[in-house]
């Protein structure tokens, strides 16, 4: 609780350290368990959800230390820049992994813009890049609030008008998230039809041709991969909930009652945040799919050329 004799305070309530505390040491641990799966699996694309996850750590001890000095604008603006910026990254990683399993699974000629409303191949560089200018526009906002001084003149309203071009972002974020866990949603149900052609088995070779395409089992590819499809519709969900939360907070301004109460956050911000982070924890991207480096093969894993006298053919084992 902020002492009686502190007149000045960036909160509208006594922020809680304990409960700072708690969600410091549930991020603290999941960044070390993914940061020994990243580096046990190789899937250093991930190493962007680790700066997202040490964001959050960073966040929370900063606010641990701000519910000590409620009147610091310092405390208060790195506490609140971390934790806003966060789960952009985590939104990007999730494009990520989205645009691996459609690459893993979904047969080449199959990846159309009718199946997924948007060029496959672009999947992963459209969306990134509406994270980039949401992620650019709340750090504009983020670096008002935080260079805004407590002796400076309207400070209050510095602070608001920084919290209205975060608010920007957000609507950005929210806009082409949305759009995309539509997209996530509907391809949970129409990669069943893929599922068939990753069985194991052995096709002969075409009438007139010498090739053969092999399928064999292959232990690069962990044949549960659609319990990552349930994490990311997951994911979605809590990330849309989280960013609503945030654009009815800062709409809402300081006399709305978002404002004036902690629980809200912690239920509707830093929950979901820990949810997305321990979901994707306990099933690691890298031990579903290879090629979790920043760089894509040309083909599928499992993937391998058998040529013959007229022809090549690709060979698929079972993902």
């Amino acid at each position: 609780m902020a002492p009686e004799n502190r007149t000045v305070s960036f909160y509208h309530y006594d922020p809680s350290e304990a409960a700072a505390a708690v969600f410091c040491a549930l991020f603290g641990l999941s960044l070390i368990y993914s940061t020994f799966m990243v580096i046990r699996t190789g899937a250093w694309v991930w190493t962007v959800q680790l700066v997202a996850i040490l964001m959050e750590v960073v966040g929370y001890v900063s606010r641990i230390a701000s519910a000590q000095r409620t009147d610091s604008l310092d405390l208060y603006a790195v506490q609140f820049c971390v934790i806003i910026l966060a789960p952009v990254l985590m939104a990007g990683v999730v494009y990520v992994v989205f645009g691996r399993i459609v690459f893993h699974v979904v047969p080449e000629q199959e990846r159309t813009t009718r199946l997924l409303w948007v060029p496959a191949r672009w999947i992963t560089p459209i969306f990134v890049t509406f994270d980039i200018v949401s992620l650019v526009i709340q750090l504009l906002g983020a670096i008002v609030v935080s260079s805004t001084k407590a002796t400076d003149e309207n400070a209050v309203g510095k602070l608001e008008t920084g919290k209205n071009v975060a608010l920007v972002g957000l609507a950005v974020q929210m806009a082409a998230f949305g759009l995309f866990s539509v997209i996530a949603v509907r391809f949970h149900f129409t990669s069943k039809r893929f599922e068939a052609s990753l069985r194991p088995g052995l096709e002969g070779s075409r009438e007139g041709k010498k090739a053969a395409v092999i399928l064999r089992p292959s232990r690069e590819i962990n044949p549960h991969w659609r319990h990552l499809l349930y994490v990311i519709n997951g994911s979605c969900l809590l990330i849309l909930a989280r960013s609503i939360f945030r654009i009815v907070e800062f709409a809402e301004g300081p006399s709305g009652r978002v404002m004036q109460e902690e629980y809200f956050m912690y239920v509707l911000d830093t929950l979901p945040m820990f949810l997305v982070v321990f979901s994707f924890t306990i099933f690691f991207p890298g031990t579903y799919l290879p090629f979790m480096g920043f760089r894509v093969p040309k083909h599928p894993a499992g993937a391998r050329e058998l040529p013959g006298e007229n022809e090549s053919a690709i060979a698929l084992r079972e993902v």
